[in-house]
């Protein structure tokens, strides 16, 4: 039986440690677990804020599917993916991924995969405000955000 992933998008933060427990609570199965928590920087000191928007109901599903994704290929025991949206201020929690299995190196590769590919596949927009009120572009996703999403492509597992 596959494991179902949790996927979160919502305004409020999150707790690392009560979201890891709520992953392995009671499970023998799991012998690794791997995080990746994404935080706002500040860019130098010049950023206020980071505006995240999203597709509602299309976010989950997207973030649900690449989930999905990193628990068929890599054996994940369970997964986690809890992304915010709203005005993040620099220093707050963005992103959460926590994958978890019976052997390290998937979990690393699957927290690896979904973060690759959130980056550049799930609907989520991203603006930049100034500290000084300034309101920013909104910001695209890099190539090399999609040189590391394409490396997961299926003749390069």
């Amino acid at each position: 039986m596959t494991a179902e992933p949790l996927v979160k998008v919502q305004r409020e933060d999150f707790d690392l440690q009560t979201e890891i427990d709520r992953l392995t609570n009671g499970r023998l199965d799991i012998g690794a677990v791997v995080t990746f928590s994404g935080l706002c920087r500040d860019e130098g000191g010049m950023l206020g804020a980071l505006e995240l928007e999203h597709y509602p109901g299309m976010a989950e599903a997207e973030i649900t599917r690449i989930a999905t994704l990193a628990i068929e290929r890599f054996d994940l025991r369970c997964l986690t993916a809890i992304h915010r949206y709203g005005k993040i201020s620099p220093g707050e929690n963005i992103v959460l991924v926590i994958a978890a299995a019976s052997h390290r190196q998937a979990a690393f590769d699957g927290a690896n995969l979904v973060m690759d590919f959130l980056k550049t596949s799930a609907p989520f927009w991203k603006k930049e405000h100034a500290k000084d009120g300034k309101e920013g572009d909104w910001i695209s996703a890099r190539d090399a955000d999609d040189a590391a999403r394409d490396k997961w492509t299926v003749d390069n597992k």
